[in-house]
């Protein structure tokens, strides 16, 4: 049974991976681990009240652990299993495939995509550049297409940054030939750049996913205007203007000072790639929300990363007429 699945109240047993294993301490002052398990189809939160230390090894990021317990639907915080049993699984326990996440299409699809998307691109500073960054021979690419797009709201698995990205880019560029006065080449490389600091803000171990030092202490913005400015000034003859306009894409994509980004979009360029950056992981969100929406489900819990509960009106026809779960 996959957690996707997973009832109030029903019996479960199975292997799981440790997305997050937080020690913290109960307010009776006992202590516990607070975990995130998952499986190919979402996630689940967990907690292990007065762990011992074998308890802490077995928890660890990254690791597959065989569990037992029961479903509980929380109001608020969505699936969780009270577990009644937890050990290390044997090898024919453990199926990766039932196990990790990834994009609905195969990776190759997404990578022949991009590489035609790239192609599109005619200034040949931005091409040398995307070049440096995404070409199959670069030293960037192998982690570029292994990398997870976020630590948990959208696309927080393998290959998330490349179908994260590749949606963005062709987003703006096909917006790009709907609005006049937006210079589509800059608008689709800075579409293709706007995260790629978080090849350096992130860390993934299999399923875990964690913030480097360098991403807690720089920030993936201040890691990706970095990175690009540097291959700028390696490219002969880059244009400073050129050079100005796509350093502000990556600067600005978070839209405002309070979402991280150090300027807020000045040019049209900036600000398209905004929107269509917040929109993809808005709509990544829905599609973390469904995986883990019990069946017969239409509304999810209250969700952080869109402000309320989602509403799935095709999963079952007792959850489109009971209304939110969560408190408007």
């Amino acid at each position: 049974m996959l957690l996707r699945e997973l009832t109030d109240g029903e019996e479960w047993e199975g292997t799981l991976l440790v997305r997050a294993a937080e020690p913290r301490t109960a307010r009776d002052g006992r202590p516990l681990l607070r975990l995130r398990l998952a499986d190919r189809s979402g996630t689940v939160a967990a907690v292990v009240r007065e762990p011992s230390e074998q308890d802490e090894a077995l928890f660890a990021p990254g690791a597959a652990v065989r569990v037992a317990g029961s479903g509980a639907l929380h109001p608020r915080y969505g699936a969780q299993l009270e577990l009644t049993g937890w050990r290390a699984p044997r090898e024919e326990e453990i199926d990766p495939a039932q196990l990790e996440p990834g994009p609905e299409r195969p990776v190759a699809e997404l990578e022949a995509d991009l590489r035609a998307l790239v192609a599109t691109v005619r200034e040949h500073h931005l091409r040398a550049l995307l070049d440096a960054l995404l070409g199959p021979a670069s030293a960037t690419w192998p982690a570029f297409r292994d990398a997870p797009a976020a630590k948990h709201y959208h696309e927080a698995y393998r290959h998330g940054l490349l179908e994260h990205t590749l949606a963005v880019a062709r987003g703006v560029s096909a917006l790009a030939e709907t609005f006049p006065g937006i210079d589509r080449d800059l608008a689709v490389t800075g579409a293709l750049v706007h995260d790629i600091g978080k090849l350096d803000a992130y860390a993934a171990d299999g399923a875990a996913i964690e913030l480097t030092d360098d991403g807690r202490l720089q920030g993936e913005i201040a890691l990706g205007y970095f990175r690009v400015r540097r291959l700028i000034e390696e490219i002969g003859g880059f244009p400073p203007l050129l050079a100005r306009a796509l350093l502000h894409v990556v600067l600005s994509h978070h839209g405002s000072l309070a979402h991280g980004s150090p300027v807020v979009p000045a040019t049209r360029e900036a600000t398209l790639v905004h929107m269509v950056d917040n929109l993809g992981g808005r709509l990544g969100s829905f599609d973390r929300l469904e995986r883990a929406l019990a069946p017969g489900a239409a509304w999810s819990p209250y969700d952080k990363a869109i402000g309320g509960g989602a509403w799935f009106p095709a999963r079952g026809e007792a959850g489109a007429s009971d209304g939110p779960a969560a408190p408007a």
